[in-house]
């Protein structure tokens, strides 16, 4: 009996998934909650485990191809009373079922009109054309997948890739044809595979210069490769996806929906770094990482039980104000594959060693490219550290749906006024963005004096607690 895997909802209502990798290919035997392949949503990598035991009959999507939820990815070959011992709870039809991993989106109905597919074969052979109902997944529009490849199979393990017709405008299509271009052999660049104008050009370029030998111009864009001539090329291309996508958006959406106010406020933490110096040389923090953040971690909880406005969210359907008495503290990280903010939850129960580990941990997973998706959500203020690149101040952006952001500048020696002279300190610029919805200017800068005032002298701590 043939089981169908349909893309599950991977969670924080994201609609799509890159394929990022299979760790299967078809006739592989598989064991239920298997690790069948690795999936690219906008926030994350995330593993997928197998719904089913049984053997893998097809995989109808590449790595590198973007999925919507609720799209067949894989199949499976599986005992009858397997399948059946498998299958979700009925629901009524106008009820969507939850979709967890290991089940797909619920689809609205089995009876859809059947719809043909062009069939894409090896070089050589016959090409047919076969009519499948719509339910059954192909391979997206403008997809290039090799007509051999015997990853994407049948049950009866024949070589078969199946696509729609690739998806372009009547202008773009003309242009295909005008010059000589197959529109089966690019990958769109457009939305949800569209494939552009710049993409037939950058196709045609590539092939006048010899430089898409073995693949198409627009699949090496697609990859971050220059689109032009020889090593001259003047222009990269690189799709919009993932998590530079998610970000662009979440950044928009912040920056015109909340009012930012940015303050900053220079001061002296030449104690603070003797402070963590000292604990580096106890027992109890010989194995974790001390640095400028920890302290600041710790300072930015202290300064939101004084200033709770900080650690607000502005509803506006409900058209209330939401205050936490909880700091699910977020930390901008920079990755390979972008910038995430995982938080840690509950940041306010922890003490210095307790921070020092959990942000430890959260840049390890998010260096990975696999932080879970619960822990990219839920954060109510968020501290970016770009003093690590060399920067002094900056005007951060609001995480959407939190009330203020702090950018933490490099620690530097300057000469500074000291105990009536001058001396050469430690010195630090922090930068506070905050919504002015929530946050009047008052309790913005006492916010922002206080963790200056920990920064500075540590011993402030037990004077805010």
């Amino acid at each position: 009996m043939i089981q169908e895997f349909k893309l599950p909802d991977l969670g924080e209502g994201l609609t799509e998934s890159e394929i990022v990798s299979w760790h299967v290919a078809v006739g592989d035997t598989v064991e239920l909650n298997q690790v069948i392949g690795e999936v690219e949503t906008a926030k994350a990598v995330v593993e997928l485990p197998s719904p089913y035991a049984g053997t893998v009959t097809a995989i109808t999507h590449e790595p590198g191809t973007t999925v919507e939820v609720g799209e067949v990815i894989i199949a499976f070959e599986v005992a009858a009373t397997a399948a059946a011992g498998s299958e979700p709870v009925s629901e009524p039809a106008q009820k969507r079922v939850p979709t967890l991993v290991g089940y797909g989106a619920d689809p609205e109905s089995s009876k859809r009109p059947a719809r043909r597919a062009r069939q894409f074969a090896p070089s050589g052979s016959t090409t047919t054309t076969t009519t499948v109902p719509a339910a059954t997944t192909t391979v997206p529009a403008a997809t290039t997948v090799p007509a051999a490849a015997s990853r994407v199979a049948g049950p009866d393990a024949e070589a078969r890739v199946q696509a729609d017709r690739p998806r372009s405008t009547p202008p773009v299509r003309k242009l295909a044809r005008d010059m000589g271009i197959d529109l089966a052999e690019l990958v769109g660049s457009g939305e949800r595979g569209l494939i552009t104008r710049d993409d037939v050009v950058a196709y045609a370029g590539g092939h006048a210069q010899g430089a898409a030998a073995a693949a198409p111009a627009s699949t090496a864009s697609r990859a971050g490769v220059p689109s032009g001539s020889g090593n001259a090329a003047r222009e990269v291309r690189t799709p919009i996806k993932g998590v530079r996508k998610f970000t662009a958006a979440a950044m928009v959406q912040s920056a015109f929906t909340a009012p930012h106010v940015t303050e900053f406020l220079t001061v002296d933490v030449t104690a603070g770094m003797e402070f963590l110096a000292k604990l580096r040389g106890l027992r109890e923090f010989a194995d974790v990482k001390l640095t400028p953040l920890t302290l600041a971690a710790r300072a930015v909880c202290l300064g939101i039980a004084r200033q709770p406005s900080l650690n607000s969210r502005w509803d506006a359907e409900a058209n209330e104000i939401v205050t936490m008495n909880y700091v699910n503290l977020g930390i901008a990280a920079a990755t390979p594959r972008g910038l995430v903010v995982p938080n840690i939850k509950d940041a306010q129960q922890l003490g210095m060693r307790g921070l020092a580990v959990a942000l430890g941990e959260l840049a390890a997973v998010a260096r990975s490219g696999k932080t879970p998706p619960g822990e990219l959500s839920g954060g109510t203020f968020s501290i970016t550290n770009i003093g690590v690149f060399g920067i002094d101040a900056g005007t951060p952006i609001l995480n959407p749906g939190e009330a203020g952001i702090l950018a933490l500048g490099a620690v530097r020696s300057t000469p500074w006024e000291h105990q009536g002279g001058i001396a050469l300190r430690q010195v630090m610029t922090l930068s506070l963005s905050f919504d002015h919805r929530l946050v009047d200017g008052e309790q913005g800068s006492r916010f922002l004096a206080d963790v200056g005032a920990v920064m500075s002298d540590p011993a402030m701590a037990l004077a805010l607690a």
